[in-house]
């Protein structure tokens, strides 16, 4: 979890909810609960993902084109909405992650004190 001096703001991560879910899915089909935890772990602990943000970030990319729901049961034999990324989903992650990229370069130039 987060430490107690420093919690990442909501309005700060908002904007990647979705590429960060989307490059999950690049390893394979997954749902809601599965996708929480790997959120967790892949921050190092720092980011646990609300279910409500979790969940509207699916009906949204899914309204988008950028997910498809299926359902599938799972091994304890339990049915469970999986998502998978579809093309539309894989260019939109590749254009999130040039943005971020150009994002933390202006950012950073303010915050580290290297304006040019």
């Amino acid at each position: 979890m987060p430490t107690d001096d420093l919690d990442i703001s909501s309005d700060v991560i908002r904007g990647y909810i979705d590429p960060m879910i989307l490059r999950i899915l690049l390893d394979g089909p997954s749902y809601g609960y599965q996708i929480s935890k790997r959120v967790l772990q892949m921050s190092g602990g720092l980011y646990a993902v609300k279910q409500t943000t979790l969940y509207s970030a699916f009906a949204r990319m899914e309204r988008n084109g950028l997910v498809q729901s299926f359902s599938q049961v799972a091994q304890n034999g339990k049915r469970r909405t999986y998502y998978r990324i579809t093309a539309a989903g894989m260019a939109h992650y590749r254009q999130k992650c040039r943005e971020w990229q150009l994002t933390k370069d202006v950012v950073g130039r303010f915050l580290e004190g290297s304006v040019e």
